[in-house]
């Protein structure tokens, strides 16, 4: 058996089929073989998915630490080339802490900074500030070394390093944008030591090799000559370190114990050059004008004149500040009132100049470096000539910019991390080679701080380049036997450096991009239109593959590329704050990985380190931002961006997946604290948004019927609230759970195309209504419920096979008016816009007729926010009765709109009482007739339907002679569908408010309908046959067909058509109207009378959202 412990397929998705090991290899009967006589028939129906422990402790105790991905990279291999003849054995990994890490550790941290810059910034910040920096910038790494130990300590960690322990803590983007960013530090510190290898040869070593010679140039040219030789020379030794790389790593590797042993000797050096200094300083003169340094170049001996064969001669120093070599010549000011001095550069550890430096004395660029406390005759007020014989300053120098050039010389220390690969035991091994090599390189930075300040005069030190002490390195004039060892040292160390970077940095690339989780280094085989939408497993991604052996090719290339940036730059002071931007963002996401894993307490937080602890987490993320910001606030905002905007790259676009990271442990608890705050009250009307249950149905194929109503649900989603979409599935849990599962699959894929961000929810109910119902109850969480439920209206309810439908539709109104849920309900919901489509004109229109709790203000307000509605106008309409003012009406509906901030058209409709027409009163009379025949009939499908179709004609009939031409044709067609159902009894008066009083049965017009009627029924032959299936007496057909229509019905047929008759007028042309929905009939009988008044009610009508409240105001004027 193989163990399956972090393996990925192509996509990066993890292989969970077999949780533990793989035993698919295992035959039936090699298994029964194996369980026979072990005592464990009562598990054997479960071997393939829980293993014995004991196979399952071998497989463990036979794991080998490969890298991530290197399994799945191998067998592409193999399926493009074809299966190798034969492959070397992997190596166990066998690299101790010593040569694992703590010497990688030392390598990394000790470099180019210490040598080129620490003297200058001793002699520019003093001992005490340079000591500061020098211990904030090692207490950041210390701290950080110990949430690295607990992050590496807690479980195994596959090669990958720091990108994997951040990347599987904190989550893909967070991973994905620190491993950017780390990157990007790793491939700009190989340019700040490539240029800091070119420093030394340009200026130490072989200043003769200059192609743009610095001779005779002053100023900004002599800088720009500079800078230009390090441009030239930079690319050169960029493009050779990327041969050399792509060549072979195994040389690079093979070199790193030289480079090690030069860095070692190197401070060695140092060290052996201090304690010589006690007994026997070393002589390098200093010369001084006044208190000015002077430049090695500018003289040939320290004085102004001197004395050959008792004759007084004038020196080169002379000459650089007269005009002439003759003693009555006429010379600088400055020169001629001060006196030449020479000072001893190196006077000792004993010498007592320590408290000299302790202080700092930072500088402007051009400033002549002066000696503090040494007596200078010059005139205030006049500017100082001759400064091209002087030693500058180079920049302006603060304390925050030595923070940023000094904090590169304390990075690297995930050099050993980044082996974790290699390890023979990496939990060991990382914690204490990492601690102890940051406890090794921090007391040597400490200790340099104060022996440079103790031994070295303060102008030397400020002397940047050397240039006051004959062009030597600073370093290098302390160092014994001979400055060479230091300048040959630190010329290897920073080769090495730069080698290393180019080496580790594609790596790290290679490593991200087998993750698959930023798209823009895949490169898809088969072309997409859109990248994000690119099939994972199809894709062959460029930046994580290499040369047959694995060596990451294209990664390199890109790598090379970037270093140029740096080294197009050509300052190793400008480049210096960069790298430290990065670096410092790594470590302050690798503390906030340690302390939130400590803090969310999760169950597979158990690191073998134990000494660490969320404050002290929290402490060194505060440092590394709080270094950020004084390196140089604007690198920082600018590396913040880039890393924000990565973040956001992979969550939009980069490939799900689930690490069990630390974030989504905050979003568990962030969720909880939410939903408890939730509970502890309803929320104010001003927070109040609609959170939307949207109940659909699905076909035999568990596909979505009504994928427009998630559309709907898109364009009113101003609200930002919460969405559900639920379904239900008839059947059995157990036997109808795969068509659920389908079912959900079908309706997020649904979902992510309608771009609704919400939750979708499948019941599995013995029948739909109940699961229906179960819905409605138990969707949300906590306080996060919604409030309102989308069902679209049932299409062709009047036919028999849709009567259930129907019947279900009703309760779920019911169920919402008991549960105070707000109701919308879209009328045919297939003429309703898509998200693609765009109204460029047309209007909302909104009939307001009974107080809902400004639901119907509310939901226009937020379709217009959509682009779908956005150039559709509002209006509103009101109905006036005959006692209302409505002049009186529109005046206080414009000022309440006004006060609501809501732009809309406002219009008050009069409709006065008239008198209920025959064809009211025959509509209803059939309505009714149909629910009596269809309640007392008792017959098959085929005899209810020829009994439907007589008594449809026959009510044709009577209509035909009771009404004219044009309102017969209007209705005959709804009149024949509406007969096709089972009815239920009586309904309740809605509005009867708003319903005109109906007209006395006495009066003309009313006796006429049952009269009719009666006779229509008479005079039909297929009456007869009714009458006889309908009761065994005659009595009971007699009563049916004499019987008249309710009041209460005809009243609301009544309103029904009135309403509709002045929507119709008013609205026809709206590309949306939303109307108040009448309340469902409290007993249940009357249903299909109910359904009869809606269709009434918004016949003609292209689309319509009716709406019921939710029994609360959800809009106010008040802020």
């Amino acid at each position: 058996a193989v163990l399956h412990i972090n393996e990925y397929r192509c996509d990066g998705h993890p292989k969970e089929s077999s949780p533990f090991i793989n035993s698919s290899a295992a035959t039936d009967a090699e298994k029964s073989q194996q369980y026979d006589g072990k005592n464990m028939a009562l598990f054997e129906e479960e071997m393939d998915t829980s293993p014995m422990v004991s196979s399952l402790l071998s497989s463990l105790a036979n794991y080998s630490n490969l890298p991530t991905g290197s399994k799945e990279h191998e067998e592409a291999e193999n399926n493009e080339e074809g299966a190798r003849p034969s492959k070397k054995p992997v190596k166990a990994p066998q690299l101790g802490t010593l040569m694992g890490v703590y010497l990688p550790c030392i390598q990394n941290i000790f470099g180019v900074i210490l040598f080129l810059r620490m003297t200058w910034m001793v002699g520019i910040g003093g001992v005490f500030g340079s000591f500061i920096i020098v211990f904030m910038c090692c207490s950041t790494t210390m701290l950080t070394a110990i949430s690295m130990s607990a992050i590496a300590t807690n479980g195994v960690v596959p090669a990958g390093g720091s990108y994997y322990m951040i990347s599987r803590s904190l989550g893909p983007e967070f991973g994905g944008a620190v491993g950017i960013c780390f990157y990007l530090g790793t491939t700009f510190a190989g340019a700040m030591y490539i240029l800091g290898c070119i420093e030394i040869l340009l200026i130490y070593i072989i200043p003769q090799a200059a192609i743009f010679k610095i001779e005779g140039l002053e100023g900004p040219e002599a800088e720009a000559a500079l800078l230009n030789n390090m441009r030239v020379y930079g690319t050169l030794v960029l493009s050779l370190m990327a041969l050399v790389v792509f060549v072979g790593v195994k040389y690079v590797n093979k070199l790193a114990l030289v480079f090690l042993a030069c860095v070692i000797l190197s401070i060695l050096a140092v060290y052996a050059g201090v304690i010589k200094t006690a007994v026997d300083p070393p002589v390098f003169p200093v010369c001084l004008l006044g208190n000015r340094t002077l430049l090695s170049k500018a003289y040939d001996v320290c004085a102004k004149v001197i004395e050959i064969d008792n004759e007084t001669v004038t020196t080169k120093l002379w000459s650089s500040f007269c005009d002439s070599d003759s003693l009555n010549a006429t010379c600088d000011d400055y020169f001629a009132n001060n006196n030449v001095t020479e000072i001893q550069g190196i006077p000792g550890v004993t010498s007592g100049i320590l408290a000299k430096n302790l202080f700092g004395n930072y500088l402007e660029k051009g400033v002549i470096i002066e000696k503090r406390g040494l007596a200078s005759d010059a005139d205030p007020d006049s500017p100082p000539t001759s400064s091209n014989r002087y030693v500058l300053a180079d920049i302006t120098s603060f304390f925050t910019l030595l923070v940023g050039i000094y904090f590169p010389s304390v990075t690297g220390i995930m050099a050993g991390s980044n082996r974790s690969g290699d390890l023979r035991d990496a939990q060991k091994s990382i914690p204490i080679g990492t601690i102890a090599a940051i406890t090794t390189t921090s007391t040597v930075y400490m200790s340099c701080v104060v022996l440079f300040g103790a031994c070295i005069e303060g102008v030397v030190l400020r002397d940047k380049f050397g240039e006051g002490v004959n062009g030597n390195l600073v370093i290098g004039t302390l160092a014994w036997p001979s400055p060479w060892v230091i300048v040959i040292g630190s010329f290897f160390s920073t080769c090495g450096a730069g080698l290393q970077s180019l080496t580790g940095a594609p790596r790290l690339l290679q490593a991200i991009s087998r993750d698959g989780i930023i798209p823009f280094l895949r490169v898809s085989k088969h072309v997409d239109q859109n990248l994000c939408e690119s099939i994972p497993f199809m894709l062959l991604q460029v930046f994580g593959h290499g040369k047959a052996n694995g060596e990451p090719t294209w990664a390199l290339l890109l790598t090379a590329s970037i270093c140029e940036i740096g080294i197009i730059i050509a300052s190793l002071d400008a480049v210096a704050p960069i790298l430290s931007m990065f670096f410092l963002m790594c470590y302050m996401f690798v503390n906030l990985a340690c302390a939130l894993q400590t803090l969310l307490r999760t169950p597979n937080w158990r690191p073998r380190f134990k000494f660490y602890h969320w404050a002290l987490s929290f402490l060194g993320m505060s440092l590394c931002l709080s270094l950020m910001f004084i390196c140089s606030w604007y690198y920082a905002i600018v590396a913040m961006g880039i890393a924000t905007c990565i973040y956001k790259y992979i969550e939009f676009c980069g490939a799900e997946k689930e690490w069990g990271d630390g974030i989504r442990g905050i979003s568990l608890s962030a969720a909880r604290f939410a939903l408890m705050r939730l509970e502890e009250g309803p929320p104010h009307t001003k927070n109040w948004r609609p959170q939307i249950l949207v109940l659909v149905s699905v076909d035999a194929e568990q596909n979505v019927e009504q994928p427009r109503l998630i559309s709907l649900t898109n364009q009113l989603k101003a609200g930002k609230g919460l969405t559900i979409v639920g379904t239900s599935v008839q059947g059995t849990f157990l036997d109808n759970y795969a068509e659920a599962q389908r079912a959900d699959q079908s309706l997020r894929k649904l979902m992510e195309t309608e771009k609704v961000k919400g939750f979708s929810q499948v019941v599995i109910s013995s029948n739909l209504r109940d699961g229906t119902s179960h819905l409605i109850q138990i969707g949300g969480l906590g306080g996060l419920k919604h409030n309102t439920v989308m069902v679209s209206w049932p299409r062709n309810w009047k036919q028999p096979e849709y009567h259930q439908q129907f019947r279900n539709f009703i309760e779920t109104v019911r169920e919402t008016t008991v549960a105070s849920l707000a109701l919308l309900v879209p009328k045919n919901i297939a003429a309703y816009p898509s998200n693609g489509e765009r109204f460029t004109e047309g209007h909302i229109d909104v009939w307001w007729i009974v107080h809902d709790g400004g639901m119907l203000m509310l939901l226009p307000f937020l379709l217009r926010q959509n682009k779908v509605w956005r150039k559709c106008k509002m209006r509103i309409f009101t109905v006036a009765q005959m006692d209302d003012n409505s002049i009186q009406m529109k005046k206080d509906l414009i000022t309440f709109l006004y006060h609501l901030r809501i732009d809309a058209a406002v219009e008050v409709v009069e409709m006065h009482d008239g008198d209920i027409s025959a064809y009211t009163y025959e509509k209803t009379l059939v309505m009714e007739q149909r629910s009596q025949i269809l309640k007392q009939m008792h017959l098959t499908k085929n005899e209810m339907e020829r009994e439907i179709q007589s008594i449809t004609d026959s009510s044709r009939g009577s209509i035909r002679r009771k009404n004219p031409p044009g309102m017969r044709s209007q209705h005959s067609a709804e009149e024949g569908a509406s007969l096709a159902e089972k009815p239920e009894d009586e309904v309740q008066l809605i509005h009867n408010k708003n319903a005109s009083t109906p007209t006395s049965p006495t009066s003309p017009t009313s006796p006429a309908g049952p009269a009719g009627a009666a006779a229509t029924w008479t005079d039909n032959k297929g009456a007869d046959k009714g009458t006889a299936l309908l009761s065994p007496g005659p009595e009971a057909g007699k009563d049916f067909f004499n019987m008249k229509p309710n009041q209460i019905d005809v009243r609301r047929m009544h309103t029904a058509m009135r309403l509709n008759e002045v929507i119709t007028k008013k609205s026809k042309e709206a590309k949306l109207v939303l109307l108040n929905m009448p309340g469902p009939p409290k007993n249940r009988v009357g249903n299909e009378n109910y359904m009869e008044f809606l269709e009434v009610l918004t016949e003609g009508l292209n689309r319509v959202l009716l709406v019921r409240g939710g029994g609360r105001e959800v809009i106010t004027i008040y802020s």
